[in-house]
């Protein structure tokens, strides 16, 4: 696969929670330099990046109930509809992991749908955490997606003990069944990772850091190093 397919692939992540106005500055001209798909930013951080971005082939997606899922359906709803009227195209949900993992999938199906029916049509990614589930709760939290109306299921926040793996990854395609995307997010860290990921399926892969997915030539291509 060639960079810029790849590139476009790609989710670029700030998300730390020390991270500053000028970060998200430099992120979201890196994307544009570099032609990456979207940019993924805290909720409050939308409107100066999609404003920063005002013009670019590269998109704002915010994070809702981030990191740890914990928030009210409702609360979770109403922060992804004021990350849309502040520019954001894409949501990035959390789940209630702990209704999951109690087997509470009407409720856990009935969140997720609040948030995709607060911003519809606008694509809701659901961020499973599979970390901390088992591979059974991993299948049934992509059935809660699916029947939810979620565009995507997602393996991870990045602030979980790892991100995604092959056997996680194969779970969430096998479950889907063509019925819902799935993007492999976390420890994403070479090219030949984010490569087999697209391979078997995914059509979204979370970053944290592109550089070390570009060899050398397509660096200096990109103006990331020079000589």
């Amino acid at each position: 696969m060639n960079a810029k397919a790849l590139l476009k692939t790609i989710d670029y992540a700030i998300l730390k929670p020390d991270a500053s106005m000028q970060t998200i500055y430099e992120g979201a001209r890196y994307c544009d330099q570099l032609g990456v798909g979207c940019l993924c930013v805290k909720s409050c951080d939308v409107r100066f990046a999609a404003e920063t971005l005002t013009g670019s082939d590269t998109f704002v997606a915010a994070v809702v109930g981030f990191p740890h899922g914990n928030t009210l359906p409702t609360l979770k709803a109403m922060e992804a509809q004021l990350a849309i009227a502040h520019g954001a195209e894409e949501i990035d949900m959390v789940i209630n992991i702990s209704a999951l993992k109690d087997g509470d999938l009407e409720g856990v199906t009935d969140e997720i749908h609040a948030v995709v029916t607060a911003v519809w049509p606008h694509p809701v990614k659901i961020i499973l955490e599979t970390a901390l589930l088992t591979s059974q709760e991993i299948r049934k939290g992509v059935q809660a997606s699916i029947k939810a109306g979620a565009a995507f299921v997602k393996t991870s926040t990045g602030f979980a003990s790892h991100g995604a793996t092959p056997e996680a990854v194969q779970i969430m395609l096998t479950s889907g069944k063509g019925k819902i995307k799935v993007k492999a997010s976390g420890g994403i860290r070479t090219r030949e990772q984010a490569e087999a990921y697209l391979k078997m399926g995914c059509e979204r892969l979370g970053v944290g850091n592109i550089e070390c997915l570009l060899t050398p030539s397509e660096k200096r291509r990109y103006g990331l190093i020079t000589g």
